[in-house]
């Protein structure tokens, strides 16, 4: 990694923009992307770099200019060095939602992200999108078997309880196929909404987007694995956000019955997602932080599984390790 480091630093001292500057980590993530802040004069950037053998650019880049071009708060790219893995962007700034929320702010930070949201869903970009398909659905909740059940836990599974998921991650995906198909940034929330001065809030980590259901980025930010807010809060958000879909033209009044069902076991699939990957980054990647936030997520599953007879065995199966 040194290397990198020294690459990165000469390919920004040959930019206009750099001169002088001060260079120091601004944040790292749950892949193999780490972030600078670079600091010139008054002026204040983002230095990406993404290890072309394990990260492409280029839907990163896609989506920042498609998402900047409908008037969403999203880093600009002043520079580029795709073939280094070198990105050089505008400093969305330090606070993250997750370190501003509290019962003083949330109606108002989560308005100004759910109008994002819905610019996102009526506006955003569909084409040269992966579809978030029944096998990527199937996929990612595989992760919870895998690494939370098997690797993290050290469960053996019996016939029934393997018979019991397959039924279970079948239900989940026809629910999420079900459901209107709208532009998906995929991580949704408060770490990766920024709070700015100017167009809150800033958005970021949106490389992943996908063509999928509607309710998908609502749960990510409303059921946030990593902040709770009370079940009736988040459903009269829930049913708000409805309204505002619909006078956009994302949704239709038809839509109205189904759309807290939708919402709610969209949310199941995200969180045996999630739960998967929090298990994952510590045993494969040597990430052991994410490990707190297990409970809270699986938790999420266990407050709706009493409305739908069909999360029965998969609730039995979570009290058994949580």
């Amino acid at each position: 990694m040194p290397q990198r480091i020294e690459q990165l630093k000469n390919w920004l001292s040959s930019l206009p923009e750099i001169d002088n500057y001060t260079f120091a980590p601004a944040s790292g993530d749950a892949s193999f992307r780490r972030y600078f802040r670079i600091e010139t004069g008054d002026k204040s950037y983002i230095a990406m770099d993404a290890p072309p053998e394990k990260e492409d650019t280029k839907p990163f880049i896609r989506m920042a200019e498609a998402l900047e071009s409908i008037g969403l708060k999203v880093p600009h790219i002043f520079a580029r060095n795709q073939a280094e893995g070198y990105l050089l962007l505008s400093d969305l700034g330090k606070t993250l939602y997750l370190d501003r929320l509290d019962e003083t702010n949330v109606d108002r930070l989560y308005g100004d992200a759910l109008g994002a949201l819905v610019v996102i869903q009526a506006c955003g970009p569909v084409e040269g999108l992966p579809d978030y398909d029944r096998t990527l659905l199937l996929q990612e909740m595989e992760l919870f078997r895998k690494w939370l059940l098997e690797r993290h836990h050290g469960l053996s599974l019996t016939d029934d309880d393997q018979s019991m998921l397959d039924a279970t991650f079948d239900f989940l995906a026809g629910n999420a196929l079900d459901q209107p198909q709208v532009c998906v940034h995929r991580d949704y929330h408060s770490r990766n909404l920024m709070v700015t001065d100017q167009s809150n809030p800033g958005i970021i980590d949106f490389q992943g987007a996908v063509v999928g259901p509607v309710t998908y980025d609502l749960v990510s930010l409303l059921r946030d694995c990593y902040i709770h807010w009370p079940k009736a809060r988040i459903e009269a958000w829930v049913m708000g956000y409805y309204e505002l879909a619909v006078q956009s033209g994302v949704l239709r009044s038809e839509h109205e019955d189904q759309f807290l069902r939708w919402f709610d076991l969209m949310g199941v699939q995200r969180h045996l997602k999630a739960s998967g990957i929090f298990a994952r980054l510590n045993i494969r990647d040597g990430k052991p932080g994410y490990l707190q936030d297990i409970p809270r997520t699986l938790n999420y599953i266990l407050e709706v599984a009493p409305d739908y007879p069909e999360l029965e065995g998969l609730a039995k199966l979570i009290r058994r390790i949580i």
